[in-house]
């Protein structure tokens, strides 16, 4: 398959050009040279792109993303990197369904006003953070 246009990587990986730039900057991708003034890239970029994405999606950082994706050379996903991140987004899952839990129970509860709703006071207390 022939090497692909900046713009039709940008199109197929559905970030503009400038995404791609950075993350040329960034060693996630590599262009394989020119054409002209546009750069040209290997179709296995897009599954590059794929892999950041996901990475993103999942939230690690550009700089872990880079560990991951040493340029020209196959993906090394540290497989105890993924089951601490895994970790965290079950943490961050069970805070996201308590909250989840308290703003319905608010948003239903018999209390005449919200400051005296046992439970919003809870979320309340549970959101307040004092100073060291």
């Amino acid at each position: 398959m022939t090497d692909l246009d900046i713009g039709e990587v940008a199109r197929r990986a559905g970030v503009p050009p400038s995404t791609l730039r950075y993350y040329e900057d960034r060693g996630l991708i590599t262009p394989t040279g020119r054409r002209g003034l546009r750069r040209q890239y290997d179709p296995a970029v897009l599954d590059r792109l794929a892999l950041v994405s996901l990475a993103r999606t999942a939230g690690f950082s550009l700089t872990e993303i880079a560990t991951m994706l040493p340029p020209d050379a196959a993906p090394r996903v540290d497989r105890a990197l993924l089951t601490a991140k895994a970790d965290e987004l079950d943490a961050t899952i069970r805070r996201l369904a308590a909250l989840r839990d308290s703003l319905h129970h608010a948003a239903a509860c018999p209390a005449p006003t919200h400051m005296q709703c046992a439970t919003f006071r809870r979320l309340l207390r549970s959101t307040h953070r004092t100073e060291p």
